[in-house]
C-alpha cells in the first residue's frame, strides 16, 4: 500500500474510530461504587437531545394514582420522545428525578421502570431528589432525560 493508499484509508476510517468513543461511561476508583447509574459520561462528539421533564400522564393526559404505574409511564413517555429525536434508550446520557414523598418503596418502583429500558452495562448519569410537591398533585414523578447520538 502506498502512502497515498494509506491516507485515504485513515481518513475513511477515522470517522467510524471517532465515533466509538464519543460516550464514554466513568465511574472512578475514588468514588463510591454506584448502582444503577454512571459518575461521569464524558460526551466528545455528537448530536444532544434535551428531553423535557416528563410526566406519567399518556398521550391522552391520563394519569394513573398508583406510582408505579407513573414510573412506567414516565418512561415509556421518554421512550416516545427519544424516538422522536431519532435516538434510542441507550442513548441516554442523564436523568434527573423529582420525587414527591420519595420513600424506598418508590425507589425500587422507579429502578424496576428504568431497568427495562438502560442499558445496565452502562446506565446514565442521574440525579434524584425528593421534592414537596410539582406542577399537579396527582402527579408523583418528573424525569428530564439527555441522550447523545453519534
Amino acid at each position: 500500500m502506498n502512502s497515498l493508499s494509506t491516507v485515504l484509508a485513515l481518513a475513511l476510517l477515522l470517522p467510524f474510530a471517532a465515533r466509538a468513543q464519543q460516550v464514554e461511561f466513568k465511574n472512578p476508583s475514588d468514588l463510591n461504587k454506584p448502582s444503577g447509574y454512571t459518575h461521569v459520561v464524558i460526551v466528545s462528539h455528537g448530536k444532544l437531545i434535551f428531553i423535557a421533564g416528563q410526566v406519567g400522564t399518556d398521550k391522552d393526559g391520563k394519569i394513573s394514582g398508583d406510582f408505579a404505574e407513573q414510573a412506567r409511564q414516565v418512561f415509556s413517555n421518554i421512550q416516545a420522545a427519544l424516538a422522536a429525536a431519532g435516538a434510542k434508550p441507550a442513548n441516554l446520557v442523564k436523568l434527573n428525578y423529582y420525587v414527591v414523598g420519595l420513600n424506598h418503596e418508590k425507589l425500587l418502583a422507579i429502578r424496576e421502570a428504568r431497568d427495562k429500558i438502560i442499558d445496565k452495562d452502562h446506565p446514565p448519569a442521574s440525579t434524584l431528589a425528593g421534592v414537596q410537591a410539582l406542577f399537579r398533585d396527582d402527579v408523583q414523578l418528573e424525569i428530564e432525560a439527555e441522550a447523545v447520538l453519534p
